[in-house]
């Protein structure tokens, strides 16, 4: 087989939309430049060098946001102080106002981000026992990698109306009969189950209170503490107003206030709906099952965090990121701003729809989806071909980075194949968006003559999407 002809790939394709003048580098690379560039990173997204990006880093949206202008005030007075710091106080504020917790009832441990956090949880919970199970209704990569690094099974309890076409309002919902047949069975094995709002890893999809309550209900029943993965937590109250009859005369801080009494604890990564660039929180609520049956766990998790992070009350954060992450709590949950998010990510999903690009309905808050599965399903690539790292490798070339979430990411088994397009909060426009939706347009109408990914490096690694390199070889001999 012969290696294709990538400089040329895009020479039939211009993007039509407009791309916003405010790309923050000044020099403008040659597709020659971002060709090399893509090679010397074995095809993988992660090792390009943004500088290189025109407008259209859509790799993730943790971490990324643009402060507002509260936010960068907030930041002059930070407190740099080693122990007790003036934010931490003022962010224990912030935690009981948005999130309504009573912080004397918890634990609360601060970390640098999300998956630290979730580090020091699973940790200690796999020396509990052997054989142990987490349930969810779909585990992101990094939590599913930090629960099995600790000899827990991780389990994906999808709904089944994600598996199928058309609309439905809550396609990020636990499956309830998959939960309750695993409880049923083994509920000894099952230290706690973990919900993720949104459903990162189930496409974005947010998650209804009416299932929420429906898995605190069995989490009773059985005895185990519910915990949530709470990353995006305003753009899923957002969806509960919008969608879940109920709540549509609620404000948005009721419903969260609502959506955090149900659990016994919570992992946030404060990069996504924070609006900050870095943070991450763990809160054990004390009368919590976990807690009751293990103690020891509380400072355990202290020590982690103290070996790791530093003082409990910075958490390898700075004083001027706490700062931040205390005024962008209560941004994000302003309905002024979360109709402006979800409506950003809305229009770029409609954009795609028009374009005729298969994409996974209805949108979430966060991204677009792209159907890796449906992209491909007229063109020789399989699954095994890794078409998503094909998608992703070309798209370097004209300064757009996605991510394949699929069959490389989570493996040629896994239900969903997706390509996601993760927007930044804060950060573009819509013609910038639409520079990216015309760019996947142009390899959609040249699908058939797409490369197949072969990985020459790291195929058999865990996360190995974050550290694999690539070939790209034509089917043609």
């Amino acid at each position: 087989m012969n290696p294709i002809n990538l400089a040329n790939f895009f020479t039939k394709h211009q993007p039509r939309a407009y791309v916003n003048a405010s790309v923050r580098f000044h020099h403008e690379f040659t597709m020659e430049q971002r060709l090399a560039a893509a090679e010397r990173a074995g095809w993988n997204v992660f090792q390009f060098p943004s500088e290189m990006l025109k407008g259209g880093d859509l790799l993730s949206d943790s971490g990324t946001t643009t402060l507002t202008a509260e936010q960068m005030a907030a930041m002059m007075l930070g407190d740099e102080a080693y122990g007790s710091n003036y934010g931490y106080f003022k962010l224990l504020e912030a935690f009981e106002e948005v999130w309504g917790i009573k912080v004397e009832n918890c634990e609360i441990y601060l970390f640098h981000q999300g998956r630290a956090a979730e580090h020091a949880l699973f940790t200690p919970i796999g020396r509990l026992g052997s054989s142990l199970k987490i349930p969810s209704n779909g585990h992101f990569d990094t939590t599913r990698a930090n629960i099995e690094s600790n000899g827990i099974v991780a389990i994906d309890c999808f709904s089944e109306e994600l598996h199928k076409p058309g609309y439905a309002p809550f396609k990020g919902n636990m499956n309830i009969k998959k939960l309750e047949d695993l409880l049923a069975q083994d509920a000894d094995g099952v230290p706690l189950v973990y919900l993720t709002l949104t459903n990162n890893s189930g496409g974005g999809q947010p998650v209804s209170l009416a299932n929420m309550k429906a898995v605190r209900k069995l989490c009773d029943q059985y005895n185990k503490s519910l915990f949530f993965d709470t990353c995006r937590f305003a753009e899923n109250s957002y969806f509960i107003k919008t969608r879940e009859e109920e709540y549509k005369n609620k404000t948005i801080a009721e419903i969260t206030r609502e959506v955090f009494a149900l659990c016994d604890g919570f992992t946030i990564s404060l990069k996504k709906d924070g609006l900050a660039n870095m943070g991450g929180v763990l809160v054990l609520k004390k009368d919590s099952p976990l807690l009751r049956a293990h103690q020891e766990i509380a400072n355990d998790i202290r020590d982690h965090q103290i070996l790791i992070e530093g003082h409990p009350t910075y958490g390898g954060l700075t004083g001027r990121d706490i700062m931040t992450i205390g005024e962008g709590l209560r941004t994000v949950i302003t309905e002024a701003y979360l109709e402006s998010r979800v409506g950003q990510v809305r229009a770029f999903g409609d954009y795609f729809k028009e374009l005729g690009i298969p994409v996974l309905e209805p949108f979430g808050g966060h991204s677009i989806y792209i159907d890796t599965d449906r992209f491909f399903a007229d063109t020789k690539l399989k699954r095994e071909d890794y078409g998503g790292i094909s998608l992703t490798g070309l798209l370097l070339l004209k300064g757009v980075r996605l991510c394949e979430l699929g069959a490389f990411a989570f493996g040629e088994s896994h239900p969903y194949n997706f390509v996601r397009c993760a927007v930044p909060r804060n950060k573009y426009e819509i013609q910038d968006l639409y520079y990216v939706a015309d760019c996947v347009k142009g390899i959609y109408d040249q699908r058939d003559q797409m490369p197949k990914a072969v990985p020459v490096y790291g195929k058999d690694l865990t996360l190995r999407h974050f550290k694999a390199r690539f070939e790209f070889i034509d089917y043609t001999d």
